[in-house]
C-alpha cells in the first residue's frame, strides 16, 4: 500500500478558485473595530487577532 502525501482535496480547491472569483466587500472601520472591543471584552484571542486583521485591510482599502 503506498501513501501520497498531501491527499488532493477537488472540493477545497473548487472553493477556493470561487473565493477568488469574487470579491467581498469588507464592513466600514467603525463596524470592525466594535467587533475587536466585543471580542476583546469576552476574552476571545480568536476573533481578536480576525477582527485586528479585518481593521487593517479595511483601512488600507480606504486609502
Amino acid at each position: 500500500m503506498s501513501a501520497r502525501y498531501p491527499v488532493r482535496r477537488p472540493t477545497e480547491h473548487a472553493a477556493l478558485r470561487a473565493v477568488c472569483r469574487s470579491e467581498r466587500p469588507l464592513p466600514p472601520v467603525p463596524a470592525l473595530m466594535a467587533a475587536l472591543l466585543d471580542a476583546n471584552q469576552r476574552r476571545d484571542r480568536e476573533g481578536v487577532c480576525l477582527a485586528a486583521h479585518r481593521v487593517v485591510r479595511a483601512a488600507e482599502e480606504q486609502q
